[in-house]
């Protein structure tokens, strides 16, 4: 087997990786900014874990309903998109035929093979061809809601849990350190596994997600604080 069969490509993974990071990072930051603020505005670290167990809770319910309707929402445009491409085909062969061809043409293709390899393709799955080549939609990138909706679900609670053990774990003392700095650890981690399992270099997206979650903790901090000292 030659080096071109045995490429490796990562597309196959976007469905279900978008969702997965996605779903980690937001319970991460989310409740993790959460916690850190509130933790800000009061001294009981009760509160806290109370706070953070029900903005794990709700935010995994949230994220769930959220995937399910926007990506069902994608799912319903693609199987109207192949309702509308199948009675074209019914009703006018030629035609898509030609629009096909007209496709392979605008990429290349020599115009006389163009039609060859739009009548070949037609020819076996004729719906499939105009799915892939006109539409965009593929088994690969197909949506899937439930996917969609217990992968964010699942990752947003794995990734939630981690603030809220922090928490439970750490003295009361450094509850708001611990809490910061176990959610960056995490956050960066997670950053690179994504990458890594994207095919992606790891550096740009491990400091991307670190900023942006140390951002939003840091400003629900001084929000909390604010509050803290003005109720």
């Amino acid at each position: 087997m030659d080096s071109a069969q045995m490429e490796r490509h990562f597309i196959d993974r976007v469905g279900w990786l978008r969702a997965a990071v996605l779903g980690a990072n937001d319970g991460i930051i989310s409740t993790a900014s959460l916690m850190v603020g509130v933790a800000s505005a009061v001294t009981s670290s009760n509160s806290v874990l109370v706070t953070g167990i029900a903005g794990l809770v709700a935010g995994a319910m949230s994220m769930a309903a959220g995937e399910y309707v926007s990506v069902s929402s994608q799912a319903d445009t693609e199987r109207a998109d192949l309702a509308r491409e199948k009675r074209e085909l019914a009703t006018n062969r030629d035609a898509e035929v030609k629009e096909l061809a007209a496709i392979y043409a605008s990429r290349g293709v020599d115009p006389a093979l163009s039609m060859k390899v739009a009548e070949q393709l037609m020819a076996k799955d004729a719906l499939a061809a105009h799915a892939r080549d006109e539409l965009g939609i593929s088994d690969t990138i197909s949506a899937n809601p439930i996917q969609a909706a217990m992968t964010s679900a699942a990752t947003f609670s794995s990734g939630a849990i981690l603030p809220v053990l922090a928490a439970l774990i750490a003295p009361k003392n450094i509850l708001v350190p611990a809490v910061f700095g176990v959610s960056l650890v995490v956050l960066a981690l997670l950053g690179a596994i994504g990458a890594r399992a994207g095919g992606a270099a790891i550096l740009k997206p491990t400091l991307r997600v670190a900023f942006w979650g140390a951002i939003a903790m840091a400003v629900t901090a001084g929000v909390g604080t604010v509050i803290g000292t003005s109720v």
